[in-house]
């Protein structure tokens, strides 16, 4: 399975991005879906999965709240909706394909990243 990340860009703290995941196959609706980033000079981190079906979320302490994971499983693709973005979101964000979670090891397949610039 390919994955393809888009959405990041520049924006000012406060400010709000969507960033997208498209799969190659429509065996996607079949994988639990994660984001994860990796700040400037920082190991790859967890910041939200959500199950195949989209019933359950979960997401890391920093970005609960800010937020929202999604899935529309007819595109074959998952969402990520960041708003009150603060300046440490900074960071290439990279979705991921597998069986959930907040481990990375559970994660099979890897998008290429797409990056994340918040300014103070």
């Amino acid at each position: 399975v390919q994955l393809q990340a888009s959405g990041g860009g520049l924006v000012q703290a406060g400010g709000s991005l969507r960033l997208s995941c498209a799969a190659s196959e429509r065996s996607f609706s079949g994988y639990a879906a994660g984001w994860f980033r990796q700040p400037p000079g920082k190991e790859r981190e967890f910041v939200a999965a959500i199950s195949w079906s989209g019933g359950s979320t979960y997401y890391a302490d920093s970005v609960k709240g800010r937020f929202t994971i999604s899935r529309a499983n007819a595109q074959n693709t998952v969402y990520l909706q960041m708003n009150s973005l603060k300046p440490e979101d900074t960071a290439i964000y990279y979705c991921a394909l597998g069986r959930g979670g907040s481990d990375q090891l559970r994660y099979a397949y890897w998008g290429q990243g797409t990056q994340v610039t918040v300014s103070s």
